[in-house]
């Protein structure tokens, strides 16, 4: 993909800077810093050629949908959360800033749009821990089980699905970990991870990672919940789809590419690792062209390690980017030598409240999420 300076990107769009820059605050052309001048943005050649044709009014309807799909515009109405001038906004407040002081229980009452929220233990967390399962399966088999027998949301009101929103995201910390009790979720999994140190930055890290729009996870979750299906339905979907590398199981490409910075340096495990075409885990975000800030704000709250250190240079020196929070989770579970799949069960739980609020405002629309395919298969008789 092509970058292009500001000056090329605005002859390529004929328009001003100032509609150049709108743009890229509603997500329509990504940027990221100049590697030779840190102090300018370079803009995706790739999106402003799209906006080009766009103006000049030569595509389809077909094609735009596509797009828009891609990173591209905007393809549902959603009151929840916004990307504007780099930075993510929740029903209109700052995440950054919240994630300074708010716990998870206030973001979720504000993203659900309740009067209090309580994430206390679940009802068996007892049963829970008694299996051998890992986290993970733990989790799985508990939102499952609640998934074939939950009412669905059609035709009920706001309260009760608040009600069971908390339930489930209760039910799901317990699942991977959080030790029983009323206390605040995050210092519940510092707890049961046995790291009560870390109880400020698993704090910080639930608000940042709360929800970021129409993100793979939230997407899958709106359309489940678009069918009429139960919370802990549209839940399991946004679960399930958390766990791809290209989402929440990113962290895995990190602790490999840490790993082998252990033996053969930071430098030339980047360097072995962009040799083999290999996009660089943890790095860059095509929302952020600046840099994450929500992984600066969760880096700020913690003392990495020399090794995450010397990573995040090699990143910024042989990609050109920044490190993202998918880094920072990896960075924290470093610091505090929290158990294997912790930055994944950390993720889960905190984007669950991000979920159950896009299923909540999805359900309220009555509306089902049922797009075309733009078919390029062998050809059909008339």
């Amino acid at each position: 993909m092509p970058w292009l300076t500001r000056d090329q990107a605005l002859a390529a769009l004929g328009t001003k800077p100032q509609s150049l820059y709108a743009s890229v605050s509603r997500g329509r052309v990504r940027t990221k810093a100049d590697p030779v001048d840190p102090r300018r943005s370079l803009y995706s050649g790739d999106d402003v050629a799209r906006l080009a044709q766009r103006a000049a009014g030569r595509r389809r309807t077909s094609v735009i949908a596509a797009d828009a799909i891609r990173w591209g515009d905007p393809v549902l109405d959603s009151a929840i959360t916004t990307i504007a001038g780099q930075r993510p906004y929740y029903r209109g407040r700052d995440a950054v800033t919240l994630a300074e002081t708010a716990s998870l229980e206030e973001v979720a009452a504000l993203l659900w749009q309740a009067e209090n929220v309580v994430l206390s233990t679940a009802d068996s967390p007892t049963r829970l821990r008694a299996t051998k399962l890992a986290p993970l399966r733990r989790a799985f088999a508990a939102i499952a089980d609640r998934a074939a027998t939950d009412l669905p949301m059609l035709g009920r009101a706001p309260r009760p699905l608040q009600a069971e929103s908390a339930e489930l995201v209760a039910l799901l910390a317990d699942a991977v970990g959080a030790v029983p009790g009323a206390a605040p979720l995050h210092e519940r999994l510092a707890g049961g991870w046995g790291v009560a140190a870390a109880a400020e930055p698993i704090r910080c890290a639930l608000v940042l990672l709360a929800d970021h729009e129409l993100n793979a996870s939230t997407f899958a979750a709106r359309i489940a919940a678009s069918t009429g299906a139960s919370l802990a339905a549209a839940m399991l979907t946004g679960l399930a789809t958390l766990t791809g590398p290209l989402h929440g199981a990113a962290v895995g490409g990190i602790v490999e590419l840490r790993e082998a910075a252990r033996s053969s340096g930071a430098g030339a495990a980047v360097r072995a690792w962009l040799a083999g075409g290999r996009r660089l885990p943890g790095f860059g975000h095509p929302l952020y062209g600046d840099g994450d800030p929500r992984a600066r704000s969760l880096l700020a709250h913690l003392e990495p390690s020399a090794g995450f250190v010397d990573l995040a240079t090699a990143g910024r020196e042989l990609a050109g980017e920044e490190p993202n929070i998918d880094f920072a989770l990896a960075a924290l579970a470093d610091v505090y030598g929290l158990p294997p799949g912790a930055p994944l069960s950390l993720f889960a739980v905190a984007r669950s409240v991000g979920w159950l609020a896009h299923a909540m405002e999805q359900n309220a629309t009555g509306a089902l999420i049922r797009p075309r395919a733009r078919y390029i298969g062998p050809s059909v008789g008339a």
